[in-house]
């Protein structure tokens, strides 16, 4: 070392031969690491006289090593949707790996969201995981202005300057009607997440460019919003026969909807896929469930929890960049279609 400069991570990874995340393991205290490697970067820490990022801040920011996971949901929300328990599983198992623990918070109205506000400004958590993200939600922008490190499940929309982890919502969506269209079905009608949501917006963009791509029409009336739920999609399959009974498919914008439109299907004596062929949008665990099982766009929503959980920890820890990442989608077919 020359100077008075204080050694980083990166330059105990370096002398020890190994890559961050290992340094960052070992300071951690994480059992995901090999005795070699352990003793090669305990061997480097002694040498370099280096005090970890996370110990460093802790006594100059009181540091906490936990993090939170809001999201601005109900508990019957939070339970009903499987997307939820896969997003959370993945978050706990990477945040485990640094030794950070994770706080669930549930941000149902003004009083939760002051809560959250006064914990982050007195440093409760070191970081933040947002799920749920609307465009006109303020709290991201609360958490920015306030200096917080936070990355979105998401994203508000196109212009994101948060990191974020997203799936291929346009993509996963275009495959399912070009599969659709591919099975011979000319009505296909869409039931969307809500608008005020990238997510939402970009599922429906998919189904626009499918039929673009097509050099079909693609009729604004097969369109129906729906918010996720399963009882949405019910009452969107619904309003939909009402309104063009001669729809011969239905993409729904998560399997939760394409639950409740299975159902509302059943109720009016249509067969699927016979009479109406159905794909929805997660591949979660009732997909595989349904009657009959469920065609869908699978999305990696483990695989997002860990990502984002961590893209924060490189953020608190080593003081990394801001990231955005989108994960593949991938059609998974079953015999609703």
């Amino acid at each position: 070392m020359t100077g008075n400069r204080r050694p980083t991570i990166k330059t105990v990874a370096a002398r020890a031969g190994v890559g961050r995340t290992t340094v960052s393991r070992v300071v951690n205290g994480s059992d995901l690491v090999s005795a070699d490697a352990r003793a090669r970067v305990l061997a480097a820490i002694k040498e370099l006289n280096y005090v970890p990022n996370s110990v460093a801040r802790g006594l100059v920011t009181n540091r906490t090593n936990a993090v939170a996971l809001v999201i601005p949901e109900s508990e019957s929300r939070l339970g009903s949707e499987p997307f939820f328990a896969a997003l959370i599983r993945g978050v706990s198992g990477a945040l485990a790996e640094s030794g950070t623990q994770l706080q669930l918070m549930l941000v149902r109205d003004q009083a939760e969201r002051d809560q959250l506000t006064e914990s982050v400004a007195t440093r409760r958590v070191d970081g933040v995981l947002l799920v749920s993200v609307h465009a006109e939600d303020r709290l991201p922008g609360i958490l920015e202005e306030m200096g917080l490190p936070t990355v979105l499940a998401g994203r508000r929309d196109a212009g994101e300057q948060l990191s974020y982890v997203n799936s291929d919502n346009a993509g996963g969506a275009a495959e399912a009607v070009r599969h659709l269209l591919g099975r011979g079905r000319s009505r296909i009608a869409t039931i969307t997440g809500p608008q005020d949501m990238d997510v939402g917006r970009a599922r429906l963009a998919g189904w626009h460019a499918a039929h673009e791509e097509a050099g079909v029409c693609a009729d604004e009336s097969l369109i129906e919003p729906g918010d996720f739920s399963e009882d949405s999609g019910g009452r969107a399959m619904r309003l939909l026969l009402e309104r063009t009974p001669d729809l011969d498919a239905v993409f729904a914008a998560s399997d939760l909807m394409a639950v409740g439109a299975l159902a509302e299907l059943r109720r009016q004596k249509r067969r699927v896929p016979v009479d109406v062929a159905v794909v929805g949008f997660e591949d979660s665990v009732l997909a595989r469930h349904t009657n009959p099982p469920l065609t869908t766009v699978r999305q990696p929503v483990e695989e997002l929890g860990r990502t984002m959980a961590r893209i924060l920890t490189d953020i608190t820890l080593n003081d990394g960049p801001r990231q955005q990442i989108t994960l593949p989608t991938e059609l998974v077919v079953r015999d609703s279609s």
